[in-house]
């Protein structure tokens, strides 16, 4: 399948650019949340809709994070945009990390939330009934977004994540993409890449949790970091915007001189380096 030109917003006019991927429930509103209080003198944003997703939910494709990293690069080149960074929500993570497998000379920075690991996450079986299930199955999704947001949030809040779920996504689009991020594994072709790489997790997310981030993310890239956010689950963008923005945007600030690692400012805590592998259970 050929790449095509993503589905995409642009905000601010800064020098340094930057493209976010969403995850697997939402098209790019999912950082709607967090788009009135961007950087727009120091960071230029393109916000992008996935195959199958918002703009985009009706073009046809293979739906792999592979495809969507190629679409990514696309888009960079249509934009003029020769480096830039990367940031990737959940499944988008993972595409992220494709982008940085296919073209690391491009990427400035790598921003992770919640980000599904380039080696995959194979699910048990009954996490991979509630999962593949809920490309048809609308309580299936809002199960995953309890779990995953540790079963704090209101029901209101619940019910609006799961509709615009179903609004914004293609049933089919959304059921193959699950093999892609899931069933994919690529770690070897990442591993020991230098271009910095931050993973930001929220602590009531049981599945993509900061000690995955550890056993992945810190073992495999040289410069890396991480930022637990204490009140966020899965959905910082929705949880903890404020607190997101902060450590996104300061990470990315930091190209220009160098990253510092240690306690963190905005409400988690920020580690660097590596740690031994293992394995979780995730949502994308």
């Amino acid at each position: 399948m050929a790449s095509f030109i993503l589905p995409h917003t642009l905000h601010g006019g800064g020098p340094h650019k930057v493209i976010a991927v969403h995850g697997w429930f939402a098209d790019r509103s999912a950082f709607d949340p967090i788009v009135p209080d961007l950087d727009r003198e120091t960071f230029h944003y393109a916000l992008v809709d996935l195959r199958g997703y918002g703009a985009a939910k009706d073009e046809p494709g293979a739906y792999t994070t592979a495809e969507g990293a190629a679409d990514v690069l696309a888009l960079a080149d249509r934009l003029g945009w020769e480096r830039f960074s990367v940031i990737g929500h959940s499944m988008g993570g993972s595409v992220a990390q494709r982008v940085l497998a296919a073209a690391p000379h491009r990427l400035r920075r790598l921003v992770g939330i919640s980000p599904v690991p380039a080696s995959g996450l194979p699910l048990p079986p009954p996490q991979w009934e509630l999962f593949s299930a809920a490309a048809h199955i609308p309580g299936n999704r809002r199960a995953i977004i309890d779990l995953t947001s540790g079963g704090r949030r209101p029901a209101a809040w619940l019910d609006r994540m799961v509709a615009r779920s179903l609004a914004c996504s293609d049933a089919t689009a959304f059921r193959a993409w699950l093999d892609s991020w899931a069933g994919e594994g690529f770690a070897e072709e990442v591993e020991g890449s230098a271009v910095p790489a931050l993973a930001v997790t929220g602590a009531l997310d049981p599945a993509l949790s900061a000690e995955l981030a550890r056993q992945t993310w810190l073992r495999w890239y040289a410069t890396s970091e991480l930022v637990e956010l204490a009140s966020a689950g899965h959905y910082a963008m929705d949880e903890t915007p404020l607190e997101l923005i902060r450590a996104v945007e300061d990470f990315l600030r930091a190209d220009a001189d160098g990253a510092a690692t240690g306690d963190s400012p905005y409400g988690g805590t920020a580690t660097g380096g590596a740690d031994s592998a293992g394995g979780a259970s995730a949502a994308g």
